[in-house]
């Protein structure tokens, strides 16, 4: 693999280099040209699977990995404590060091893009003061949905803010209330919390639900008709502004 950009410090030139590829939401048609390319020339690719169910990661890009590929599972715990998913991170960035101190390059897999709360980060923490990386980014959730649901999210000079779902009552309430525009991610078991909050704000038939962005079996409806239960890879979008298109 010869593609340029991204590189830092401490590269040794007998040293492979790793690659953080952002795999988009999950639709692989919505990877990138640049991310097909360098995995399907990989051999060896790393991935990130939960709590030993089968990767979301390397599911996006089985098509393009190649025959005998050589394959670096991360299995991080699922739990709300750091320190296991730290272990899991530090055990897989240990495994792609000793790929790359043999010449070796390694693709790693990274669902959306690999810095908007993409798993690679933890893996460029780890490696990037030694080895030489490239980042290349994927189409993130936060557009994808709002693609999905048809709603714009800014125009002209509004401001977007993000916030993730797990945040107390009264701290998305607050955000909620001084945002134009807001993306909250990772809905899974707050979904009632979040709700209730917008509800209370007076924006629940401004909200939309937004689950499993890109494949068969997602959901898009207004806030109001979500289900009970989310899964994880589930986002509420709510825009308080005027017409975008006026």
């Amino acid at each position: 693999m010869g593609a340029s950009g991204g590189s830092f410090l401490g590269k040794d030139e007998g040293r492979g280099r790793l690659y953080g590829v952002g795999l988009g939401p999950g639709d692989p048609e919505l990877m990138t040209l640049k991310a097909h390319r360098l995995i399907s020339e990989a051999a060896v690719v790393a991935y990130p699977t939960l709590a030993g169910a089968a990767s979301f990661a390397r599911s996006i890009a089985a098509d393009a990995l190649s025959n005998g590929v050589d394959e670096i599972v991360m299995d991080v715990p699922m739990t709300v404590a750091r320190e296991p998913a730290q272990a899991a991170y530090d055990a897989g960035a240990a495994r792609i060091a000793a790929a790359l101190d043999q010449g070796r390059d390694v693709v790693c897999l990274c669902e959306g893009d690999p810095f908007f709360y993409g798993s690679f980060m933890y893996i460029f923490a780890r490696l990037a003061g030694d080895y030489e990386v490239e980042v290349v980014p994927g189409v993130t959730s936060v557009t994808t949905c709002a693609a999905r649901a048809g709603m714009p999210l800014a125009a002209r000079n509004e401001r977007v803010t993000i916030l993730p779902g797990p945040l107390p009552a009264d701290e998305l309430r607050s955000r909620i209330e001084g945002a134009e525009s807001v993306a909250i991610m990772k809905v899974g078991r707050h979904l009632a919390k979040i709700r209730d909050v917008i509800g209370d704000l007076g924006y629940l038939d401004q909200a939309v639900y937004v689950e499993r962005a890109s494949l068969p079996d997602e959901v898009v409806c207004p806030l109001s008709e979500a289900p009970e239960k989310a899964p994880y890879f589930s986002m509420i979008l709510l825009t308080k502004g005027a017409d975008p298109w006026l």
